[in-house]
């Protein structure tokens, strides 16, 4: 089960304006998705773009653009939109997604590419290729970022988590010494006044996993002052070492080389903004100034 893809909001946005009455975008958008989509599961309903807009609404929205260029419908006043006599038509003989989708789609012709089917780019909104060349890059840069820290000294990689913990909102750090810190690296306060602790520990593996041993010698490093912990690692958690960690009386996070990247891209730790770009939308606002 997937959300929508752009072009398969045709025929549900026909069929909820097949009546002729003209009604708002918005209200185009919540019906479309009360009547056809409601049943999707939350977690789907809830996706976002790039840009933090629903990605369902996003899709309808390029739907309903889609069909204005087809000539299906039309906006008879800003912020309202209509069926066409064109657009009737197509209700009226009951054509296929495929149909709808070939009369819409002529004025949008992407050059054929080798890695890029016209199949995959014809059904993707400009939204969801923006969205999907964003998270292209993203990738690359993550696994840069993991491949970076397996390289770094330990002694620096402990202090990037401390760093990382930092910005996230944690309070004040303390590293703890390095000759015998009895399998702690650093001591973090929970939160800015610093009323309760937190311990960490950073493994920089290349390949290894985390195995029970380690989760069990971190945990009895573990003082009488704190009952919560981070062990932090850019290789993974073996099953036992899992285990060990849900079943511990104390709290512990684990934090494999995946999520850990994820946060260091998201808080901009070891990576920086090289561009911005902006989209830009039409304003009907400045057309119907009182000054043109």
């Amino acid at each position: 089960m997937d959300l929508p893809k752009f072009n398969e909001t045709f025929i549900p946005i026909l069929e909820v304006l097949s009546d002729g009455e003209i009604i708002t975008g918005r209200e185009l958008i919540k019906k479309v998705e009360e009547r056809f989509y409601s049943h999707l599961p939350d977690d789907l309903l809830s996706e976002v773009t790039k840009s933090g807009e629903r990605l369902l609404e996003n899709r309808i929205a390029w739907g309903k653009s889609y069909l204005k260029k087809g000539g299906l419908v039309h906006y008879p006043q800003r912020g309202h939109v209509q069926i066409t006599a064109k657009g009737k038509e197509a209700k009226a003989e009951n054509l296929s997604l495929e149909q709808v989708h070939s009369n819409v789609i002529t004025f949008y012709e992407p050059e054929k590419s080798v890695n890029s089917p016209t199949s995959v780019i014809s059904t993707s909104s400009p939204q969801d290729l923006i969205d999907s060349g964003i998270e292209q890059i993203e990738l690359s840069v993550k696994n840069e970022l993991l491949e970076k820290l397996k390289t770094v000294d330990p002694y620096s990689f402990e202090k990037i988590i401390l760093i990382l913990l930092k910005k996230m909102g944690y309070g004040d750090f303390i590293e703890t010494s390095k000759s015998r810190d009895g399998g702690i690296d650093g001591i973090i306060n929970e939160d800015q006044l610093g009323l309760e602790k937190i311990y960490i520990q950073a493994k920089r593996y290349a390949e290894n996993k985390v195995r029970e041993p380690d989760i069990r010698n971190f945990i009895g490093a573990m003082s009488g002052d704190t009952s919560k912990g981070i062990f932090v690692t850019t290789s993974d958690f073996d099953e036992n070492a899992q285990k060990k960690a849900r079943d511990a009386h104390h709290t512990i996070i684990l934090v494999n080389g995946a999520k850990l990247v994820e946060l260091m891209h998201k808080y901009n730790i070891g990576v920086q903004v090289k561009s911005y770009y902006e989209v830009k939308v039409l304003d009907n606002d400045f057309f119907e100034s009182e000054d043109l």
